[in-house]
């Protein structure tokens, strides 16, 4: 029988076919989709939450901020990112939940690839969050949203969100390694907070001179002004730079300290 590698690092599975760990990882991913179509309380935080933000926003706090009904076309965007970053801190508990039950432990008992567990958790986060946006943009159009981008304009803002949620996923992933379930809970906090101080709700220029700074060079404002950019049909500007620069250094950190952790995890 195929022996597995747990250790060190993210498991390898030795003399092992690419078919056979991708089916791996495929099964992984469906162990995932089920359980939060499953879970009533991971569809109301995959779907519902998402469309109430908006409205919160756009039906609420609209009119108070801009009495011309076009500052839908301005938070659409933030109000997306938020919810992408919210969504995808539910792999924080999920990973969590995983490593605290035993779950990782019987998986190290089967012939299987030992990365398929939190590919798995990624993947079925990059899709859950992509079906999140659907009803999201669905309510924005009917609230008046008026995207003005092309087809290119759609497929890179389509790859900046899929690039976006993996960043947001495997950090996620790396404290579910690290955290207990109530702890892991937490990490939704951040991602429902930082959005609110920056360029995603009102101009970074309207805040307070002493959160103006921290405002502007955290991760979400250039994040945010990019994904606006890409769905006004506007060539974005030295922000896209900044943006793919701290997706990119996320997506490293999450993916080797998720590895480094994963490998400590299962010698234990």
């Amino acid at each position: 029988m195929t022996t597995i590698d747990w250790a060190p690092g993210i498991a390898r599975t030795k003399k092992r076919g690419l078919g056979t760990s991708l089916a791996d990882v495929v099964a992984m991913s469906g162990r995932e989709l089920r359980r939060t179509l499953r879970s009533v309380d991971a569809l109301i935080t995959a779907f519902a939450i998402p469309v109430s933000i908006m409205l919160v926003f756009v039906v609420i706090f609209g009119g108070a901020l801009e009495s011309d009904g076009d500052y839908v076309n301005y938070v659409v965007p933030g109000t997306l990112v938020l919810c992408l970053g919210f969504g995808s801190a539910a792999t924080a508990v999920a990973v969590a939940q995983d490593v605290t039950s035993g779950t990782v432990n019987r998986f190290k008992t089967l012939p299987i690839l030992g990365s398929a567990v939190l590919y798995g958790h990624v993947i079925s986060s990059v899709l859950r969050n992509l079906a999140a946006c659907i009803p999201v943009l669905g309510v924005a159009l009917l609230l008046g949203y008026r995207p003005e981008a092309g087809f290119g304009g759609w497929l890179a803002a389509l790859l900046f969100v899929v690039l976006m949620i993996l960043a947001f996923t495997w950090l996620s992933t790396l404290a579910g390694l690290f955290l207990s379930v109530d702890a892991a809970a937490s990490i939704n906090f951040v991602f429902l907070f930082l959005p609110y101080i920056s360029s995603g709700f009102v101009p970074v220029d309207t805040m307070p001179a002493w959160l103006r700074g921290f405002a502007q060079h955290q991760p979400y404002t250039p994040v945010i002004e990019t994904l606006r950019d890409l769905l006004s049909g506007k060539a974005p500007g030295g922000t896209l730079w900044v943006a793919l620069a701290w997706l990119a250094g996320i997506l490293v950190v999450g993916i080797v300290g998720s590895a480094l952790a994963f490998g400590r995890r299962v010698k234990e």
